[in-house]
């Protein structure tokens, strides 16, 4: 994948973010990348997710809100793949979700990734290389590999840490190193849990700046963050979960909606914040 282009025609939409342009987000398709229908999803007699259906369409931003404990993770993993409904269907790249088999189409970046401890002894090289071994299976990495590999790292401003282990990375640049992966595996999908959990806040809005960057150029992302004035400001269009859904649009219907007090619980209103 190439470097990230500055499209000339792309939209300005309400929330001052630039939309990407068609062909950006065709990349490979212009069917939804993600589809729920009739949703439901429990652990034991706990139900977690209960009859949601939304559509994901490619190059959409969708930032995933709610309280704790209100299904979110469990409903990005039912996204993903990761979880099976008991009730309703999924649909990934227009395909159903089990007859999903090219996983290098998607980029997950976890809580985890943050994490010191959980860091694999590895180089950031070596880990953004394992974006490419989808492509490559059990044979030799290429010139072609290992350009996309040097692209993404350099697409995420950490080519100068090629060869520090990712155990030595402060949070951020983790957060970077798993982006690049995703983006040497050429990754239509970034699905993001929580993923500034114990950053700072310079890194962190470094971070989402970058994932605007992303999503200008054709990258369909899904969001979870705790930061209402964060999901305000980047996405596109917000989903609002406490086991049922109880808001899925764009944002600015958002912001005006009764989503947020219905979902919380608690009365107030939306803060839309500046983050640059």
């Amino acid at each position: 994948m190439g470097a990230i282009d500055a499209h000339a025609d792309r939209v300005v939409e309400a929330n001052g973010r630039a939309k990407p342009s068609e062909d950006a987000t065709s990349r490979h398709t212009v069917d939804p990348v993600i589809e729920l229908e009739d949703v439901t999803f429990a652990y034991g007699d706990t139900v977690a997710v209960r009859d949601v259906s939304l559509t994901v369409e490619a190059g959409d931003f969708l930032g995933l809100v709610g309280p704790n404990g209100s299904g979110k993770t469990t409903l990005l993993h039912l996204m993903l793949g990761l979880h099976t409904p008991d009730e309703g269907t999924v649909r990934l790249f227009d395909r159903p979700i089990g007859a999903v088999d090219d996983g290098s189409r998607i980029g997950y970046v976890s809580q985890q990734a943050t994490n010191r401890g959980g860091a694999m002894p590895v180089t950031v090289r070596e880990c953004v290389t394992m974006g490419r071994f989808a492509h490559v299976g059990h044979g030799r990495l290429g010139r072609e590999d290992r350009e996309a590999v040097t692209t993404a790292m350099e697409t995420v401003d950490i080519a100068d840490l090629a060869d520090r282990l990712m155990n030595e990375l402060s949070g951020g640049q983790r957060q970077r190193a798993y982006i690049a992966r995703a983006l040497a595996s050429e990754a239509d999908l970034l699905a993001l849990d929580e993923p500034t959990v114990g950053v700072d806040a310079e890194s962190r809005d470094a971070f989402y700046a970058l994932l605007d960057r992303l999503n200008d150029d054709g990258i369909t992302i899904v969001l979870i963050e705790h930061d209402i004035g964060v999901v305000t400001d980047r996405a596109d269009h917000v989903a609002c979960i406490n086991t049922e859904l109880y808001h899925h649009g764009d944002t600015e219907s958002f912001v005006e909606s009764d989503a947020l007090e219905d979902a919380y619980g608690a009365t107030g209103q939306v803060v839309h914040h500046h983050h640059p």
